[in-house]
């Protein structure tokens, strides 16, 4: 296969935009295309990554549709579901289609506008992704999995709800040097300790929201890149795995098994270990999500990650800092585009373009997008490709 570079990286602002999902869609292809100094007509293929189109925006065919909005015709165009791992669904087919020999300039953006409808329907919708006849009928939502996990995290690994708390400032912390994070507002300790209860122990600030916005990347083979850009962030390696739906089915339910196997994948195609990553997205729809995944993955041993967190480790500015963008706490979790957003910001990170949040010297980068309560992750591993 042929080695793959990202060449250029935009986004929206994630919220609650004004704007319909084409337009959102638009403005980050847009960016991304102008980031990698392309002409729109040199492209083979888009692929859109999105999660419920139909049902909060009444349109479907949605890759088909931008490639006409942003004048890509006649290039290809897929839009790829996997729940909130569709951004990185969609980037794993784009690379296998460039490193293939196939394509060699490809699109992918990742959209969703969620505002439009109530948090019921939103809730309700994202609860579709549980087991139908062992959960869903029973009034399982995800961020009731969500309290589960943290529960049996606090009885077996002496996890604390001071830790979710420090989890959620420092990602506040990171969102507030984001300009298009959803969530720019300071967090403390106190403040998150003493907010609502949304399924018990989370409360509102352990809990991601319900944003709109759109992310975008530029893909082409590693051996042209230099044509376009001094700095193309090469793809060294991916993984993806699932897990049983339901999670009474698991052998543990608090080991995220495809995580797991997802992160030995990509690091072993990549030829490196945890120990090689400087920087990191990780996919915290509930603050014990940022602290399970950075488990399994194995940058931490298992049930000691929040002790990391306590330690500063995680920090913007400590040993393996994690959601320099404000994860999916703050920068928000427009659900079809969270995958590809979190590649955006490691792009920025990698280049030295992430401005007040800028990591020092980052080297590779590795982003966790997580579908379901864990059912299917992918995970990438990016590195500089000069």
């Amino acid at each position: 296969m042929r080695d793959v570079a990202i060449i250029g990286a935009g986004m929206t602002k994630f919220g609650r935009s004004p704007g319909d999902l084409m337009e959102i869609m638009a403005e980050a292809s847009l960016r991304a295309i102008k980031h990698a100094n392309v002409e729109k007509e040199e492209f083979d293929a888009l692929y859109v990554s999105n999660m419920m189109a139909g049902e909060t925006s009444h349109q479907t065919a949605v890759a088909s549709s931008l490639a006409d909005r942003i004048a890509l015709v006649p290039a290809a165009a897929d839009r790829v579901e996997n729940g909130p791992a569709s951004g990185g669904s969609a980037i794993k087919n784009a690379f296998l289609a460039v490193a293939s020999g196939y394509h060699d300039l490809v699109l992918v953006t990742g959209g969703e506008k969620m505002t439009t409808a109530d948090t019921d329907v939103v809730t309700d919708l994202v609860a579709t992704m549980t087991h139908p006849t062992a959960e869903y009928i029973h009034g399982v939502t995800l961020p009731a999995m969500g309290g589960m996990l943290t529960r049996l995290y606090m009885e077996r690994y002496g996890l604390t709800e001071k830790h979710l708390a420090m989890v959620a400032v420092k990602n506040h912390a990171n969102a507030l040097k984001n300009p298009y994070a959803h969530i720019q507002r300071a967090c403390t300790i106190e403040g998150a300790m003493s907010s609502g209860v949304i399924a018990d122990p989370l409360r509102l600030y352990y809990v991601c929201p319900i944003s709109d916005g759109a992310a975008s990347l530029v893909l082409c083979p590693l051996e042209k890149a230099k044509k376009y850009t001094d700095k193309p962030v090469r793809i060294a390696g991916f993984g993806q795995a699932t897990d049983v739906q339901a999670l009474q089915e698991r052998d543990d339910p608090t080991v995220l098994k495809s995580v797991r196997i997802a992160a030995q994948r990509a690091f072993k195609m990549a030829g490196v270990t945890p120990d090689d990553i400087d920087v990191v997205e990780l996919h915290d729809a509930f603050e014990i999500l940022e602290i399970a995944e950075s488990e399994d993955i194995g940058f931490f041993e298992k049930g000691k990650g929040h002790l990391a967190v306590e330690k500063g480790t995680t920090a913007l500015d400590g040993d393996l800092p994690i959601n320099p963008s404000g994860g999916l706490k703050a920068r928000g979790h427009a659900v079809g585009a969270t995958g590809v957003a979190q590649v955006v910001e490691l792009v920025w990170q990698l280049r030295g373009e992430a401005g007040e949040r800028q990591v020092k010297e980052p080297k590779r980068a590795l982003s966790c997008n997580f579908g379901g309560f864990g059912n299917n992750t992918v995970i990438h591993i990016f590195e500089r490709g000069w």
